[in-house]
């Protein structure tokens, strides 16, 4: 019976937006976790920045959840996520750690001359996005924003950048190292191998030339002096006739020997390795011939033919029906047999099995070696599959042999794998004999101990750029008073804010009315109650002529 299963149609696996390259599923667990996290960052960062300076946190609620819907995305678009949260880095500073994350992720995952251009890309959209924005919102001058940008682009795109390119070249290097490792012990088995199979053809060599020469003169004589008793001595023909066959069984059962010890495939004589051997024509013609000799013999056959397998396949099923349909006519003559051999994707399985014989078996002549079922047995072990032999149930007896379709490069040297075992010929890698949850969490731990780490480089460099700008206006110790210049108070004071005038709007007292311009030096520290303290010098051509001190309450974003 030929049967073929139906050509498998090739479903395309809709990738989620979460999973990494060669990740499967939707990783909806990961991504919960890590948007509560991004969550986290984003409210420290911003408490962070505001107790440096108010300005500093930016516009977070509302930018909040694109940041973290970029960060969320980052494994399946690295470009997409570093480049936007850059941008939005510029407008809200809050996002910076979130930054740093993609850029990491982006470095590992891209290579080398696109992952330079993407991490100075998103650097040069840091900058210009802060210097912009800086100036929109009031926060300060393009060059303070500028500033600013150009330490978060450090700190949050080309420091974590250059971490992820380090962690990505370890990873192709560990595993280069793992690809060499493995065609070096591929090399080591395949030379094993070869160096067994010379040795075992050169015992089989001298089997063959030795012990087969001697049964060949022992067959030839045997011959002659059956024809030469014929006539002198007709009583001892009959022995000399089991001397010839003696002979002869012998010699059948050398060239089995050979055929096990030998290579495959170089057998000589009548039963040599054609294209044909163990295709489903041969095992037709072992089946046809046995029923010439008398014995009843069914065939089902599954699957393709096997003229595309490996000829030590198809030998090996060419040797498994032969010695079990053999077995049969030494020790089982008219008893009915069945041959089944099954070849699927993957496997080829032959049965050979049959009843009771009608007539018991006679005694055992002793011509047989014993090697039949052993040496199928260990053909069958070398390719990788595994052969089973014994009585059935109902008295009969079956052979059954399970032989891979396609058998690996290293399937015939089995004794090479503790060659594997030895110390120092494998690479170690980095956390080897922890676990997968382990590691994940080492990883996690590791993680966030960077991310901190970059959090404390980043507000440290905003604390300097705070620090710089409150500097280019250097402070005398004269205590403004009325009456004073204008370039004294100047001195004396911060510099004019343009955010603290916005503030004061509409909320000031009254000026005086001689006066003729008011300076409202920045403020930094905050009233209790929530309120900003603010004072205003007022001049008449730029003499101070009035100092007032008030508080307007601060404007807050819900």
């Amino acid at each position: 019976m030929l049967s073929s299963a139906p050509p498998a149609v090739e479903k395309r696996l809709v990738r989620s937006p979460f999973a990494g390259p060669g990740e499967r599923g939707w990783q909806l667990w990961r991504a919960g976790a890590e948007a509560v996290l991004a969550a986290v960052v984003v409210l420290l960062t911003y408490l962070g920045e505001s107790w440096i300076e108010t300005r500093l946190a930016g516009r977070v609620p509302a930018l909040a959840v694109v940041g973290i819907a970029l960060v969320l995305v980052r494994r399946r678009f690295p470009v997409v996520g570093v480049v936007g949260l850059a941008a939005l880095m510029g407008m809200a500073p809050a996002a910076a750690l979130l930054t740093a994350v993609a850029a990491y992720t982006a470095a590992l995952q891209c290579e080398p001359p696109r992952r330079v251009g993407l991490l100075l890309g998103a650097a040069g959209v840091a900058m210009v996005t802060c210097a912009v924005s800086a100036s929109l919102v009031e926060a300060g001058s393009w060059v303070f924003g500028l500033a600013l940008g150009a330490v978060l682009a450090v700190t949050t795109v080309v420091m974590p950048g250059l971490v992820g390119t380090a962690a990505g070249q370890q990873d192709r290097l560990l595993r280069a190292l793992r690809e060499r490792t493995a065609a070096a012990e591929e090399a080591r088995r395949l030379a094993d191998s070869e160096a067994r199979v010379r040795e075992r053809s050169r015992i089989a060599a001298e089997m063959h030339d030795l012990v087969g020469h001697r049964l060949s003169v022992v067959s030839l004589y045997s011959d002659g002096l059956e024809l030469a008793l014929r006539k002198e001595a007709p009583g001892l023909r009959d022995e000399a006739t089991v001397v010839g066959r003696a002979a002869r069984e012998a010699m059948r059962e050398l060239r089995e020997v050979l055929g096990v010890l030998g290579p495959v495939g170089q057998d000589t004589g009548a039963e040599a390795l054609t294209d044909a051997t163990g295709t489903r024509a041969d095992i037709e013609a072992l089946v046809e011939e046995s029923r010439g000799g008398g014995i009843p013999v069914g065939l089902c056959w599954e699957g393709p033919d096997l003229d595309a397998r490996p000829v030590r396949v198809r030998r090996a099923v060419h040797r498994v029906v032969r010695e079990s349909l053999t077995n049969v006519h030494r020790y089982a003559v008219g008893a009915h047999v069945s041959v089944s051999v099954r070849h699927a994707d993957e496997r080829v399985e032959v049965r050979v099995r049959n009843g009771v014989p009608p007539v018991p078996p006679a005694a055992v002549t002793g011509l047989g070696t014993g090697r039949g079922l052993p040496g199928l047995r260990e053909r069958v072990a070398l390719l990788g599959g595994e052969l089973e032999a014994g009585r059935t149930p109902g008295g009969g007896f079956a052979v059954t042999a399970d032989i891979p379709a396609e058998p690996g490069p290293g399937a015939e040297a089995p004794a090479a794998e503790p060659y594997e075992e030895e110390p120092g010929d494998a690479v170690e890698e980095p956390g080897r004999g922890l676990t997968a949850l382990q590691r994940r969490l080492g990883g996690a731990v590791i993680g966030l101990v960077g991310l901190a780490g970059v959090g404390v480089m980043m507000l440290y460099g905003l604390v300097l750029v705070h620090d710089a700008q409150l500097g280019a206006h250097p402070r005398s110790n004269e205590q403004p008073r009325v009456g004073m210049s204008r370039e004294r108070v100047e001195r004396a004071v911060s510099f004019d804010s343009d955010t603290v005038r916005a503030a004061a709007a509409g909320r000031e007292p009254a000026r005086p009315v001689s006066a003729t311009d008011c300076l409202y030096p920045y403020v930094d520290k905050r009233s209790k109650g929530g309120r900003l303290e603010i004072v205003r010098y007022c001049f008449r051509a730029d003499t101070l002529i009035a100092i007032d001190r008030f508080t307007v309450p601060m404007v807050t974003e819900k």
